[in-house]
């Protein structure tokens, strides 16, 4: 198993202190957080963008898991009948991007609606997606949707090879190209272009 991102529960409250244990044991993490704008100056000047639950990036054929579990503020690494769940590489990188991005633009104040903005419900396979980089959400909701999207197992995958067909990739992939299809609501032959995402079933 090569290394890969996983998703961490920490015990209650206890984000902040997990990601410091983290770092002292040099454990890669991601705790993607906003910036607050707190009334009062003690409040935190951060929330979590997903509560209770950070990213790490290990090797789990090299990293006991109860080893990882058993750090101060940990609760459990996420699982799903028995495996252990990852994210890909492009999911996190865009919670990164979104997330750096609304903090640069004054945080959690410059994600918050204002009157007259639209709010659309989505529907599709990408509905998921687009939600948990939603940061007008509550982070519970963000949470909700992420961790529905790993117990299916329908996070987007970006397409890194050019000139494939849905048909090929999904030779390539070992998967049926019909439920791949239906998935991403793609035709017969579709030529799958650089940067597109693409949800793959990931069935046993």
């Amino acid at each position: 198993m090569a290394t890969s991102w996983h998703v961490m529960r920490s015990k209650p409250n206890r984000e902040e202190f997990l990601a410091r244990e983290l770092e002292s044991r040099d454990v890669e993490y991601y705790y993607p957080r906003l910036r607050a704008n707190p009334v009062n100056p003690r409040a935190r000047r951060f929330k979590a963008y997903f509560p209770g639950y950070l990213f790490i990036r290990v090797d789990l054929e090299k990293v006991n898991h109860s080893t990882l579990e058993h750090i101060p503020g940990a609760a459990i690494l996420v699982s799903f009948g028995g495996e252990f769940s990852y994210v890909p590489e492009n999911i996190v990188h865009a919670i990164r991007r979104k997330v750096d991005d609304v903090n640069g633009q004054g945080g959690e104040r410059a994600a918050a609606l204002h009157p007259g903005d639209r709010v659309e419900n989505e529907r599709g396979p990408f509905a998921g997606y687009r939600a948990i980089l939603d940061a007008n959400l509550p982070g519970t909701d963000r949470v909700r949707v992420l961790l529905q999207m790993l117990e299916r197992r329908e996070l987007p995958v970006e397409i890194r090879a050019e000139g494939l067909t849905i048909e090929s990739y999904a030779e390539r992939m070992q998967v049926d190209v019909e439920l791949l299809k239906k998935y991403n609501d793609l035709p017969a032959g579709y030529t799958l272009d650089i940067g597109e995402l693409l949800i793959v079933p990931m069935t046993d």
